[in-house]
């Protein structure tokens, strides 16, 4: 339902949403995504008039728009804004009551984006930007926008600014939305200058990267400049940008890249079922999240990734808090991501889940899926490579680091000062490296060796499909060979892990690093 607005500058409008009675004024729609409701049109004038009634002067106008959403909301509530032509910038901020609950009891939380005059269907066209509950207010302009917005002219049709009801307290979820339109001269949108997909690398080499990172783009507080410095310092090779549900970091590294660090570009795509990492898309993708498990659309999205040159990462599949818990599957994954950041209970949830899928992949032949490890950092003092992936790549592109981490040529350490080397010989001078098969009858002897550095009061690990077969205690230096034998008759897989003391009684110590597997037997 539209209103006409025409005749003021600056107007209150309630589109009170509370109970039942409320769904007059609005449309619930179910298109094959999360459903959706939609609000009464906010208009504006044509022009801004000339005279004195505007509170912000004679080149604005400014709606006000209040309301109060239910609990069961659906996950998108979408507020139509009809922009006239002229407009050189919108600008839109908001607010909604927080109420302290009870313990157990959730709060208030509310998510903001908008789409222009291209619409909102699933796929993005007309996505203009996202900054979820990291900001209050955003602007666009053809010049410019806020971090997790799209620079480009603010043309004229009708532009939906889309509310997330993460989640509604049970008394509802009071919100007020304002508008503002500024008239002039509409400017021109420079062109946006990505990252090239080739650093100067060392040829087929060891490359530490961390692909899941945030700045400012979304809910984190570094800027692209400080990411890049302490990448660095970390001694990374690599990054990849994964901003939550936006791409405009994409375009922010500009000057930031060099010889010695390649950036990737990619997405954080967070759904309310999950989170997964887009890494190494081409610059400029785009992908949806505005879906949830049951509305089967994931698989679609997983291929956009791919078509884009990317992998399909899940991120933190077993995370506590609300919609991070992975309900996707894992068939249309590329790798996985078992560790998040400082080691936590979650992540050891992660990792033996993980390692339940290697005995099927084993026996049946198919494809597997690798596993990595990102930081997941926001803000001081999140360290940027705690923890990293180490993938073994043909040299420091963007080919060659996505192609060894899909084909788990890698291992996963906590920090630079962990480096291992693992591998299984048998046979007639057979060898294999993580992620690959040794190819050897089922009761050949096979020699399994872990090389460790930088892990002093650490034990090592072998797990195979029957669980953890030899453990070794390190010397104080840290610095060791650990070799074990064995046959693929005894051990379909071998993998190692480098943990550090116990902490916790009842569990293992934590991780300082751990390897992808070797398959073992033709």
């Amino acid at each position: 339902m539209c209103k006409d607005h025409t005749d003021h500058r600056h107007e209150d409008e309630n589109h009170g949403l509370a109970g039942p009675a409320g769904l007059g004024r609005r449309g619930l729609l179910a298109t094959g995504a999360a459903a959706a409701l939609t609000l009464s049109t906010v208009s504006f004038a044509n022009a801004a008039p000339a005279g004195g009634d505007s509170t912000v002067g004679d080149n604005e106008q400014t709606r006000t728009v209040t309301g109060t959403l239910p609990t069961g909301s659906p996950d998108f509530v979408y507020l139509p804004v009809e922009v006239p032509r002229g407009v050189a910038e919108l600008h839109v901020s908001y607010s909604y009551e927080r109420p302290q609950m009870p313990a157990g009891t959730q709060g208030n939380a509310l998510d903001i984006g908008i789409f222009d005059e291209r619409g909102t269907a699933l796929g993005g066209r007309g996505f203009r930007g996202w900054s979820g509950g990291a900001r209050t207010e955003f602007f666009l302009r053809a010049d410019a926008a806020t971090p997790g917005y799209v620079p480009g002219p603010v043309r004229a049709g009708t532009w939906h600014i889309v509310l997330g009801p993460y989640t509604v307290a049970p008394q509802g979820l009071a919100y007020q939305v304002t508008i503002t339109l500024k008239f002039g001269d509409p400017g021109r949108t420079p062109t946006p200058v990505h990252p090239p997909e080739r650093a100067k690398g060392r040829g087929r080499a060891w490359y530490r990267g961390d692909c899941h990172i945030h700045s400012v783009h979304s809910d984190g507080r570094r800027t692209p400049a400080e990411i890049a410095a302490l990448a660095r310092a970390a001694d990374l090779d690599f990054i990849n940008t994964s901003e939550h549900n936006t791409h405009t970091g994409h375009s922010a590294w500009e000057g930031l890249w060099g010889d010695d660090l390649l950036i990737l570009t990619g997405e954080e795509v967070t759904t309310r079922n999950g989170h997964v990492l887009a890494i190494g898309t081409d610059p400029g993708t785009f992908v949806d999240w505005r879906y949830r498990a049951r509305d089967n659309r994931f698989g679609h999205y997983a291929r956009e990734i791919r078509r884009a040159e990317g992998l399909v990462v899940p991120a933190h599949p077993h995370a506590t808090c609300i919609g991070c818990n992975w309900k996707f599957g894992f068939a249309d994954a590329d790798a996985v991501e078992v560790w998040n950041g400082p080691y936590t209970v979650d992540d050891e949830v992660s990792l033996a889940e993980w390692d339940n899928t290697l005995v099927p992949a084993a026996r049946s032949g198919r494809a597997w899926t690798p596993a990595m490890g990102n930081s997941d950092a926001h803000r001081d003092p999140d360290p940027i490579g705690t923890p990293q992936t180490v993938v073994l790549a043909e040299d420091l592109t963007r080919d060659a680091i996505l192609a060894g981490i899909r084909a788990g040529h890698s291992y996963v350490a906590e920090s630079s000062k962990v480096s291992l080397s693992f591998g299984a010989a048998g046979g007639r001078g057979r060898h294999a490296g993580m992620g690959d098969r040794l190819h050897v009858p089922s009761d050949t002897p096979v020699t399994v060796r872990l090389d460790v550095t930088g892990a002093p009061g650490c034990t090592t690990h072998f797990i195979t499909d029957q669980g953890t077969l030899h453990t070794t205690t390190l010397p104080p230096s840290g610095t060791a060979t650990v070799d074990w034998q064995t046959t693929p008759a005894y051990a379909t897989y071998v993998r190692a892990e480098v943990r550090h003391t116990p902490t916790t009684p009842g569990l293992p110590g934590p991780l300082a690093a751990f390897t992808n597997p070797i398959f073992l037997g033709e």
